[in-house]
């Protein structure tokens, strides 16, 4: 006798059922984003308004930039610009790394001497120094380089040696090293413990734990910043108009008073200084990208790789 159940039979869908059902019973809408639209129509406004503005005032005196943007005082000014930023941020990274080894070390008396070098020079506006500086020779007729306390030694005369771009690089030197040793110092602490640990347990001297093992790793915390400080010693440079060095904003000062093109020149000096940053910017990037290579498995693509991608898509689609 046949077995009745009430149980219900039940047959899965198939793949072409389910896939029908989905496609009839779903549709996919993309956000709508309204307010990008207006923020995006309204940056292209205000761009487009200045660019006619550029264009349309006679003001700008466009004719004049150009005859200047080139000359020849210009680019010598230019030159002494980028000749004292260099060894400006030579002498503040050597002196800056001395001051942040010498704040983190054991001695009582370095760590303090490195502190108050720092306290003082973060203390003091650059102008006050430069003026100084440059005035150094009221204070000591003579500069002596020897062993104290005996007559071993050499000396020079101070108007002789402190002239107007050896007081420029000194003074910017000198004040970049304090914001720079506090940089150093940072990244160097940034660096966990347990680094500091195994580089003493292989028994490598102080100098190569530092410079081999240490520092390295620092470098992803301190190039950053230390771009950020160079950024603004370029711009730092102009200060020293006042003590008459024709580097490029003095140069651009002097064009102009002699012509009286004040707006023309000013961009000249703009521009230039623009260029300048964005060359840095650059550069930053990529260190950045090579200090990079030991925290990230791949890197990201740069610009240029982008860009070829980009035509390279569009291309073969």
């Amino acid at each position: 006798m046949p077995i009745v159940s009430d149980a219900v039979h039940y047959r899965a869908p198939t793949q072409s059922t389910t896939s029908q059902r989905v496609d009839t019973t779903l549709q996919i809408v993309p956000a709508r984003h309204p307010w990008r639209w207006v923020g995006s129509a309204f940056a292209a406004l205000i761009l487009l308004g200045i660019v006619h503005s550029l264009a349309t005032n006679p003001r700008w005196e466009w004719g004049v930039f150009a005859q200047w943007f080139l000359a020849p005082a210009v680019l010598k000014g230019l030159g002494k610009t980028l000749l004292l930023t260099l060894l400006a941020t030579l002498l503040s990274t050597v002196l800056g790394t001395a001051l942040a080894l010498a704040r983190l070390s054991r001695s009582p008396l370095l760590a303090s001497l490195a502190w108050g070098y720092i306290w003082f020079f973060r203390s003091m506006p650059a102008l006050l120094v430069l003026i100084i500086l440059y005035n150094f020779a009221y204070l000591y007729d003579h500069i002596w380089l020897g062993v104290p306390f005996t007559e071993l030694g050499k000396s020079w005369s101070t108007v002789d040696v402190l002239s107007q771009f050896s007081v420029a690089v000194l003074g910017l030197g000198m004040m970049q090293a304090a914001y720079t040793a506090e940089i150093i110092r940072g990244g160097i602490l940034g660096v966990d413990h347990g680094q500091h640990e195994a580089a003493a347990a292989l028994g490598l001297p102080a100098s190569r734990r530092v410079f081999r093992i240490i520092l390295p790793q620092a470098l992803r915390a301190i190039v950053p910043t230390a771009f950020n400080e160079v950024i603004g010693l370029v711009k730092g440079t102009s200060i020293v108009y006042v003590l008459a060095l024709p580097e490029l904003f003095y140069t651009v000062q002097v064009i102009y008073n002699r012509t009286q093109a004040v707006i023309p020149l000013l961009i000249v000096a703009t521009v230039w200084y623009l260029l300048i940053t964005t060359a840095l910017t650059s550069l930053q990037y990529y260190v950045e990208r090579y200090f990079a290579r030991g925290a990230l498995r791949n890197l990201p693509p740069t610009p240029l790789q982008r860009l070829r991608g980009w035509l390279k898509e569009k291309t073969h689609g």
